[in-house]
């Protein structure tokens, strides 16, 4: 433990001392050694359930002011389209082969080993206060519960809201431990029945706010981690009836309400160009939820590799480091936030080794930066099913099974899945980004050339 702290001392010494470079960019102004960071991170939100992304129906005014503040990623990708597998990822910069977090735990379950650093405690080396709110889903043991994983203040469930005695298909094993509500390495409500579930949202924006409130003098990272929209969806008094998109658009609405008194509150003292935020999903939509399930244009959904579960909306704002007002499509990948937000706030990186590289310089629109790998691989549970080549315009899907929706569900009732199988199969994502036609027989060097990758990630994470 003592050679640890010695060496993250002097990682965040030469973080410190190599700021200047970071921070001093041809028109750019300077920004802080240490900016407040923001996520807010979302659970089976559609790619298209907030402006300004592609096909969205609903009014989201508070999402599309931070759009306009920031930059808007198209093109921004999970490794694992299922609750634990991508919170980990976010969180440790690794992928579900090294944490070995997969799919999404049940209660009372170990979650992400502790020899794994999170971003959290990394954060905290540097001094900064850590706030987490929401959705936990990284363990629900006490070494592995956020409270013990670096997080100051801490308020919510600690796994999926839909992991209780009322789950549409096996009540009795997810009723096996009551939904509990933990603040602080406490439980605060013992058993959240539905009136409660209604407040999950507005409990975590309020508690958010106060964090922010308490800690406005110090460099802060706020880790706000909505329920939503996962179902079983529900939101407060305040918003039910009022979107006029049914129960899911008015989740949606209350959400966004949610980020506007954020950003409102950033505003008020002073704080908002001083602090990064950065917005997105989890996975995709739970598509066979039917109307109480998020929307996406791309293929399939939720626990599938194709984009419809592992393409996420992205927004990322900076004030005098990220563009204002701008799309992207550059390819990113969510193991390359936590490398990156350490390099932005001049913290050091873990001890152990991480998958994910810095890419300040892409986010800021500065470079047409090459990618240090040579590839990004994705996977559903334990199963390893594929490369993106590192520009992210070719997908190569190995031969897996996957569930595709048959019939939608209704009102928070599941619809039913069909068993489907894709074989070898390469994607030109740049002309064909719905995943239709497989281009293999036309290119073969790049299909052997990611052949060649997929085996080489197989043999590193897959090989036991």
């Amino acid at each position: 433990m003592k050679n640890r702290t010695i060496l993250n001392h002097c990682l965040l010494g030469f973080a410190v001392l190599s700021s200047s470079c970071l921070s001093k960019k041809d028109n750019k102004k300077e920004v802080p050694e240490r900016p407040n960071v923001v996520i807010i991170f979302l659970d089976d939100s559609g790619f298209s359930d907030f402006e300004p992304f592609q096909g969205s129906e609903n009014i989201t005014p508070n999402v599309s002011k931070l759009a306009k503040e920031g930059t808007v990623f198209t093109n921004f990708r999970v490794p694992q389209a299922i609750c634990s597998a991508s919170r980990a990822a976010l969180m440790t910069g690794c992928y579900p082969g090294r944490t070995k977090v997969f799919g999404a735990h049940a209660p009372r379950e170990k979650g992400l080993d502790p020899e794994f650093a999170i971003l959290s405690e990394q954060l905290k080396l540097n001094g900064y206060a850590t706030g987490f709110y929401g959705k936990w889903h990284l363990g629900d043991q006490p070494e592995t519960r956020p409270h013990n994983r670096g997080f100051d203040k801490s308020a919510g469930l600690m796994y999926s809201n839909d992991m209780w005695k009322h789950h549409p298909s096996d009540p009795e094993f997810w009723g096996k431990y009551p939904l509990s509500y933990w603040e602080n390495g406490e439980i605060s409500i013992e058993d959240v029945d539905s009136s409660k579930q209604k407040m999950l949202s507005k409990w975590s924006t309020e508690f958010s706010l106060n964090f922010i409130e308490e800690h406005k003098d110090e460099p802060f990272f706020l880790y706000l981690a909505y329920s939503m929209p996962h179902v079983p969806i529900f939101c407060s008094d305040e918003f039910e009836g009022k979107s006029g998109k049914g129960l899911y658009g008015d989740v949606i609405m209350e959400l966004d309400d949610g980020i506007g008194r954020l950003l409102h509150k950033l505003k008020d003292l002073g704080l908002d160009e001083n602090t990064m935020i950065v917005f997105t999903s989890d996975n995709g939509p739970w598509s066979v939820y039917g109307n109480h399930a998020g929307r996406t244009p791309f293929k399939e959904a939720k626990a599938t590799s194709f984009d419809g579960g592992l393409k996420s909306a992205l927004i990322v704002k900076f004030p005098g480091r990220i563009p204002k007002g701008e799309t992207s499509d550059k390819f990113l990948y969510s193991i390359d936030l936590f490398p990156t937000i350490c390099a932005l706030t001049n913290s050091p990186l873990p001890e152990n080794e991480i998958d994910g590289e810095n890419i300040d310089s892409i986010l800021t629109g500065e470079s047409d930066m090459s990618y240090k790998r040579p590839y990004y691989a994705f996977s559903t549970g334990t199963t390893f099913e594929g490369v993106f080549s590192s520009d992210g315009r070719w997908k190569l899907h190995l031969p897996h099974g996957y569930r595709s929706v048959r019939e939608f569900g209704n009102d928070g009732k599941p619809g039913k899945y069909d068993q489907k199988n894709i074989e070898l199969t390469l994607y030109d994502l740049q002309n064909d980004p719905y995943e239709t036609i497989d281009v293999k027989d036309k290119y073969p060097e790049i299909l052997e050339n990611l052949l060649k990758n997929a085996e080489l990630h197989k043999s590193r994470f897959y090989s036991n």
